[in-house]
């Protein structure tokens, strides 16, 4: 999804979503943010607080409708756990709708620059001449997230990253470009520009049936599906 800069808070970028203006023997290849659906669903777990909610609601209730109690006796009984599941939701979706206005991913024929935070802005400059593997995760709807590992013992912290980072990888994070439209397309187009920007043939493998921690060892690109 192609962005624009709709806001003012990086309106002084010399380049949108870049930390400086490219190089003339530079290009963007795409350039693209979240989307906050799909962000809140797989990196905040929406529907499952709204499931944890439910369950907290229906406990609630049960002993007054167990009972036979009437309408307002229910009502009584969620009085204080509504409310709290409506602000905890509409935190969760704020918070997701923030961060995707505040993020904007670009890969150019030789890097991927990942501009994040919604309070401190910051951004990484990832060449990809230092990437070791991608790995693609698909979504629904064609949505989904692009895990880049990096090579040697280059590191950035996991809270700098997050929510744009894998997953349960706190010894070394990898950088992950989160919820992500139309993600094999993005996919294809960062596979290319790193074997334009290498020399070196990239695999395109399929582990849909295998665990998504796998990793081939030397694949530069991999897709899981959830």
């Amino acid at each position: 999804m192609a962005i624009e800069n709709l806001g003012h808070e990086h309106e002084f970028e010399p380049q949108f979503g870049l930390p400086e203006r490219l190089p003339s023997d530079e290009f963007i290849v795409w350039q693209g943010a979240p989307d906050v659906a799909a962000l809140a669903y797989s990196a905040f777990h929406f529907k499952k607080l709204a499931l944890y909610f439910a369950v907290l609601i229906a406990a609630c209730a049960w002993p007054a409708l167990e009972e036979g109690a009437g309408f307002t006796a229910v009502l009584l009984a969620i009085k204080w756990i509504v409310p709290l599941a409506i602000i905890a939701m509409a935190t969760v979706w704020m918070l997701a709708y923030f961060t995707v206005r505040t993020t904007v991913y670009t890969i150019t024929n030789k890097r991927v620059v990942m501009r994040l935070g919604i309070v401190l802005t910051v951004s990484f400059n990832l060449p990809l001449m230092q990437l070791a593997s991608a790995d693609v995760r698909v979504l629904q709807n064609g949505y989904g997230d692009i895990t880049l590992a990096l090579k040697g013992a280059d590191r950035i912290g996991w809270v700098h990253l997050w929510p744009s980072v894998r997953p349960w990888r706190i010894a070394k994070p990898e950088p992950t470009l989160r919820a992500v439209p139309d993600v094999q397309m993005v996919a294809a187009k960062l596979r290319d520009a790193w074997t334009h920007n290498t020399g070196l043939a990239a695999n395109a493998v399929e582990v849909t049936g295998a665990s998504p921690n796998a990793r081939l060892e030397g694949s530069f690109l991999q897709v899981s599906a959830t």
